[in-house]
């Protein structure tokens, strides 16, 4: 018995050393996990020597210190499925204002800690006017606000070559109709883009009489209008070169094409790399109308480090963090201070700007980029493109007839659902055999 007792005893204390061993290292598997902040955004879309002084910034903050983990995508999409089926542990992701509506619809992400002492205040730099585009996502019980912090935001436009086009002609989306350009012009491949400018060119009798409001046509999701935009698409798409998801500026400072769909953003940074070369572009909101999107931070649902996020935020925040994020993307930041008017003032620039409604009174007659900065009588025309959500795989639909693509989205779908589960199905089976083999032997 006595022997019984030695080996049971020795057994347990052997479990409880094993125990004590898998808990200390898990312990220490999570505080080393929560000094990592993992961030995913688009490429070129912040000066990366941030994320090398932020540690700093954060250990004087807040005593700790942090390491950061930086990946980047090109389709907001694809970091959507990532975080939505793969389960994701990025503390801080960047999508676009349409799939953070998404987001938020579907449960995907957690609120933003924006008491963290001192630094709480540069939350208060984003212009009013962005903060007043969120309330377009919030949801019963969820004020988008507290979700959500706006980085970037612009116009989407016409970026043009004004020596091979002129400015009227330009200014109205009906030019990707004409067949005079037939092959001369790009278009994104973006259906949420394409629908906004389908849509808005196709309802622009009925927005002119007053009959339906700009937000109305970019938004509007029935039977009948995705009808419409459908049509529309195919009776545009003969004349484009081609559909293009990033190259169409490099394009343009080449002197390749015509003109254009552009983001704002793109238009800054092409305008000025074409002058660089000898070839003048320029960009326009046509007179029709288009929409003011947004980039914003959110922080997901399987967030590891969410008070280190939740800094990171703050210091995105600040008046020259801002200014640098500027310089390197060529787009506009969210944040609205005097430091940040002061910086984007340009007397050179002869026209003016109002642009009380960013920054508020005393801004009505700004000498700034009206590329960057519209003016209040362009954004008067333009709205926030909401997501399709339970509309969207009936728009994608319709996205892949009107483009001609040879296989629709739901039978693409299905088919890779197939060669997915089989290929678990083989997976397991060669696992299943390598077992049996094992235990043979």
């Amino acid at each position: 018995m006595k022997q019984i007792f030695n080996k049971h005893f020795y057994l347990l204390a052997v479990a409880i050393l094993l125990s004590a061993i898998m808990f200390q290292s898990c312990k220490e598997d999570n505080q080393s996990r929560m000094k990592v902040l993992k961030i995913y955004n688009w490429a070129d879309y912040i000066d990366e020597d941030l994320l090398t002084e932020f540690p700093k910034w954060y250990k004087e903050q807040t005593g700790e210190e942090v390491k950061i983990m930086y990946q980047v995508f090109d389709m907001t999409e694809v970091m959507y499925t990532k975080i939505a089926l793969g389960k994701e542990d990025f503390d801080l992701v960047c999508p676009t204002q349409a799939i953070i509506q998404r987001m938020m619809h579907n449960n995907l992400v957690l609120p933003i800690e924006q008491n963290i002492g001192q630094s709480n205040k540069y939350f208060n730099n984003i212009s009013p006017f962005i903060r007043q585009r969120l309330d377009a996502f919030s949801l019963p019980g969820k004020n988008a606000a507290d979700y959500v912090v706006p980085y970037m935001w612009g116009t989407s436009g016409i970026m043009y070559n004004t020596g091979l086009v002129s400015a009227e002609e330009v200014n109205s989306w009906g030019c990707f109709w004409n067949p005079k350009n037939k092959g001369k012009m790009l278009m994104k491949d973006s259906y949420w883009d394409v629908y906004n400018v389908a849509s808005i060119y196709g309802n622009y009798e009925q927005i002119a009489q007053n009959k339906r409001t700009i937000y109305d046509a970019a938004n509007a999701h029935t039977p009948v209008d995705i009808q419409l935009v459908e049509q529309k698409i195919k009776e545009m798409r003969p004349y484009i070169a081609g559909w293009e998801a990033d190259f169409g500026k490099e394009m343009m400072t080449r002197g390749e094409i015509w003109f254009t769909y552009a983001w704002n953003g793109d238009a800054v940074w092409a305008i000025e790399e074409a002058a660089a070369v000898g070839v003048s572009l320029d960009y326009v909101v046509p007179k029709e109308g288009s929409n003011i999107w947004f980039d914003g931070w959110v922080i997901p649902k399987y967030a590891q480090n969410t008070k280190a996020a939740s800094y990171f935020l703050a210091y995105l925040c600040q008046s020259d963090v801002a200014l640098r994020n500027m310089d390197v993307c060529g787009y506009s930041s969210a944040v609205a201070t005097p430091e940040v008017a002061e910086a984007q003032t340009n007397d050179e620039i002869t026209v003016t700007s109002n642009l009380r409604y960013f920054f508020g009174a005393g801004y009505e007659n700004m000498h700034i980029n009206p590329i960057q900065y519209p003016d209040s009588v362009v954004v008067a025309r333009c709205a926030i493109i909401n997501d399709f959500l339970d509309k969207n795989e009936t728009v994608l639909e319709m996205w892949s007839r009107a483009k001609g693509d040879s296989m629709n989205v739901g039978m693409a779908v299905f088919i890779f659902g197939i060669f997915f589960v089989l290929a678990v199905w083989l997976l397991y089976q060669r696992i299943k055999r390598f077992r049996k083999r094992k235990k043979i032997s």
